[in-house]
């Protein structure tokens, strides 16, 4: 039975996708010394945002996702970031492979929110593994346990993020919020949304953070 053990050596943006996404670097180690034919393999990626700190600044953006900071001891959860398969190809004591991640900048999704809050540091990531291994002797399952920590830089998402939107991000509207937004900015004769939601804010008495 092969036994595989895993490892993150980075992960980097992958700028040639169309949509956004990310390029998992691999490691794989057989460590039985025997052939591995090939693997169906599964991988869930979480982030744990519990396991590193956050500035005021950030701590005020999180507010929507995980309550007051004194309450983080209970509100922050791993995050589920994606869940991709690759089949690796046949190898002998060691592998290394590339696994595109895709993602979404998607303000309504909670890893897009968590994210966006971020100005620096590092995303600690726990990778779970699944799947078939295929040897020579046989047919035999990648163990449930399996499972290695990795790092998103914050600085890699926003270059990933700048690839496809610069200086952007994305929210999703009602049609009827859109019809009321079209006009609001016809009203006002209004030339792009940045200025038409900008008006709103400063109607409220607010302004960008």
């Amino acid at each position: 039975m092969a036994d595989l053990v895993f490892d993150c050596p980075g992960v980097r943006p992958e700028p040639y996708a169309a949509a956004p996404s990310l390029i998992l670097r691999l490691r794989i180690t057989e460590r039985t010394g025997g052939e591995v034919r090939a693997v169906a393999l599964r991988c869930q990626l979480r982030i744990q945002p519990a396991l590193r700190s956050y500035s005021d600044r950030e701590a005020r953006r999180l507010t929507g996702l995980f309550g007051d900071r004194h309450r983080w001891a209970t509100t922050q959860q791993p995050l589920q970031l994606a869940t991709v398969t690759a089949m690796v190809p046949a190898f002998a004591g060691a592998t290394e492979i590339d696994i595109p991640v895709p993602v979404s900048y998607d303000l309504e999704v909670a890893c897009g929110q968590y994210f966006h809050a971020l100005e620096d540091g590092e995303v600690p990531l726990l990778l779970l593994f699944s799947g078939t291994v295929f040897t020579s002797g046989g047919i035999g399952m990648v163990p449930w346990e399996r499972e290695c920590a990795a790092v998103l830089p914050a600085a890699v998402w926003r270059e990933l993020m700048d690839l496809h939107f610069p200086g952007c991000g994305w929210l999703r509207l009602r049609r009827e919020t859109l019809d009321a937004l079209l006009a609001f900015k016809h009203d006002r004769q209004l030339t792009t949304w940045e200025e038409t939601v900008g008006a709103l804010l400063g109607r409220a008495g607010e302004g960008p953070c």
